[in-house]
C-alpha cells in the first residue's frame, strides 16, 4: 500500500465522522454503514432497508438527483442522496425556509427571461427581414448561416420561457381541490394533435381518474410527459400512448406509456435534473426541462413522478398523486 493510499480515509470512515445524519446505501436501499447520529435518528443500522422509512428508496438508483425527500415523520428536514464510490450517499440536512429566497429567485429568472426576450425577438426578426431582402443575392452558404442565426434565437426563446415555467412550478400559487386528470390528459393531447394535424397517432386514455391538486399546475405536469412521449414515439409506423390508472388507498397512480425510443435505466437518475438530455437535439431531444418541471409539481402536491423504460420498445412514467373521490 502506497503511503497516499494509507493516509486516504475510506468512505465509510468518512460516513462516521459527518456532522449530520449519514449512511452509505446500496443500489437496493440497503445500508452498508450508518454513522451513530443517523442510526438514532430513524432506528436503522447497517443491513437494515430505508424502504422502512419510505417505500420510494428501495430502489435508491432512481432516487439519487432528484430533488431531497421528505420523509413521513419527520418534517424538520430532508434526505438528499448523491452518488458515492459506486453507491450512494444519504444525509439528513435541517429544513431551511426558502420562502424569500424562491421569491428572489423567481424575480430574477422573471427579470432575465424578459430582458433577453427583446434582443433575442430582435435577432430574429432582422434575420428574417435580411433573408427576405437579400435572399435572391446570398449563396446556399450564406442562406444556411441566416437560417442557424433563426434557429438559435427561436431555440433560446424557448429556453427561456421554459425557465419560467420551471420557476413558476417551484413557487406559484396553489389552488387545490378535485381535478379530473382524465380530462387533463384528453386536453394536452387534443392540443399535440392540432399542433401536428398530419400524425396519426394512437391514444387511449382512461376515464375517471380524478386526483387533489391545482389545475393549471396538473395540466403543465401532464404535459410535459405527454409531450415527452409524443416527441419520442415520432417516426414509428403505428405510435401508440396511453394514460391509465388506479386507486391505491389515498393515492392515485397515473400511468404515462408509449412505445417509443425509450432509454437506457442506468442513467433514469439524470431525468429529472434541469438541462441532463439522454437523447440529441437530432433526435428530438427539447431544452432538458420539461421533466424538471413535471417532478417539481408532483412534488408540490406530495407525489412524485418515476420512470422504467427499455431502449427500443417505450416508457412509462408512473406519477403518483393524492387521490379525489370520482
Amino acid at each position: 500500500m502506497t503511503p497516499d493510499a494509507a493516509a486516504t480515509p475510506s468512505i465509510e470512515a468518512l460516513v462516521d465522522a459527518c456532522a449530520v445524519p449519514a449512511a452509505l446505501v446500496d443500489v437496493d436501499g440497503r445500508v452498508v454503514a450508518a454513522n451513530a447520529a443517523f442510526a438514532e435518528r430513524f432506528g436503522v443500522r447497517d443491513g437494515d432497508s430505508l424502504g422502512v422509512l419510505d417505500a420510494r428508496l428501495v430502489d435508491v438508483g432512481l432516487r439519487a438527483g432528484d430533488a431531497p425527500l421528505a420523509l413521513p415523520g419527520h418534517p424538520d428536514g430532508q434526505l438528499h442522496l448523491r452518488p458515492a464510490a459506486g453507491q450512494w450517499l444519504a444525509q439528513w440536512l435541517p429544513a431551511v425556509d426558502t420562502t424569500a429566497e424562491q421569491r428572489q429567485l423567481q424575480m430574477f429568472a422573471d427579470t432575465v427571461a424578459h430582458d433577453l426576450r427583446s434582443p433575442l425577438r430582435s435577432i430574429e426578426s432582422f434575420a428574417k427581414l435580411l433573408e427576405d431582402r437579400a435572399g435572391a443575392k446570398l449563396d446556399a452558404s450564406e442562406r444556411m448561416h441566416l437560417s442557424r442565426i433563426r434557429a438559435a434565437a427561436t431555440r433560446m426563446s424557448g429556453l427561456l420561457a421554459a425557465l419560467g415555467e420551471l420557476s413558476r412550478a417551484a413557487s406559484a400559487s396553489m389552488t387545490v381541490a378535485p381535478v379530473d386528470v382524465s380530462l387533463l390528459a384528453e386536453w394536452v393531447l387534443a392540443e399535440l394533435q392540432d399542433a401536428e394535424p398530419s400524425r396519426e397517432v394512437e391514444v387511449d386514455v382512461q376515464p375517471g381518474l380524478m386526483a387533489n391538486g391545482d389545475e393549471r399546475l396538473l395540466k403543465q405536469l401532464l404535459r410535459a410527459l405527454l409531450e415527452n412521449a409524443w416527441t419520442f414515439t415520432r417516426g414509428l409506423e403505428r405510435p401508440r400512448i396511453a394514460v391509465r390508472g388506479e386507486r391505491v388507498g389515498d393515492r392515485l397512480r397515473v400511468a404515462v406509456q408509449d412505445n417509443g425510443r425509450g432509454f437506457d435505466m442506468q442513467y433514469a437518475h439524470k431525468l429529472f435534473q434541469p438541462f441532463q438530455r439522454l437523447h440529441g437535439v437530432a433526435e428530438g431531444a427539447g431544452h432538458g426541462l420539461g421533466l424538471a418541471i413535471a417532478q417539481r409539481i408532483a412534488q408540490r402536491h406530495g407525489g412524485d413522478v418515476s420512470p422504467a423504460s427499455i431502449e427500443g420498445q417505450g416508457s412509462t412514467f408512473t406519477l403518483e398523486l393524492p387521490a379525489a373521490e370520482s
